[in-house]
């Protein structure tokens, strides 16, 4: 009995061990984010969604974003094989994108211009100027498919508590201090992968 439950001990343990993922440090952070992060509500953490350094899981060679929407995960692929992971809030069903776009232009603190769409759906929401009310937080990737704006963004989050949930008019969502690591990381032109 004593030597199941050793071979059971080690099983889990080595089980355990192929989760570990390697957490990375937050980004330096501008006193202008400083200032508007501290404004934001904050959420305490599913550290199934939190970012991390991780085996490239998705077949893509380095400097590809790609979005699991099945697992509301958000790689970055680098070299040697890694990648950077992060989880994110998507669409609800309704409103969800799947297909493959470029990073066209990206913002720090951007304005939010909701499309008319949206604006006939939800009569009461308008322009915001950037800052720390503004819908998408820290950052935004504007994505494009064939030089035509999708009106999809990745963009950070006055609500961390739905990274996780598909909530958003079909946006990709990122905790502010992810969106500005992922911000950090990629340039105009990167490719994305929505699936």
């Amino acid at each position: 009995m004593k030597l199941v439950r050793l071979a059971l001990l080690a099983a889990f343990t080595v089980g355990l061990a192929a989760c570990q993922y390697a957490k990375t440090p937050d980004p330096v952070l501008s006193e202008r984010d400083a200032q508007f992060m501290a404004m934001i509500p904050t959420a305490k953490e599913d550290p199934m969604f939190g970012r991390y350094m991780v085996d490239n899981p998705t077949g893509e060679p380095p400097g590809v974003v790609v979005v699991e929407t099945r697992q509301h995960l958000l790689y970055y692929t680098l070299p040697e094989g890694k990648a950077m992971r992060y989880g994110v809030a998507l669409g609800s069903e309704a409103f969800g994108w799947t297909g493959e776009a470029v990073i066209d232009h990206k913002a720090e603190w951007p304005d939010w211009n909701p499309p008319a769409d949206m604006i006939a759906r939800w009569p009461q929401v308008k322009k915001t100027a950037g800052g720390w009310t503004n819908p998408l937080g820290a950052r935004a990737m504007y994505l494009f498919q064939d030089g035509k704006d999708t009106l999809y963004r990745i963009h950070g989050t006055n609500e961390p508590e739905k990274i996780g949930q598909s909530v958003s008019s079909g946006c990709i969502r990122m905790r502010n201090i992810d969106v500005i690591d992922l911000y950090s990381r990629v340039q105009d032109g990167t490719k994305v992968i929505v699936r």
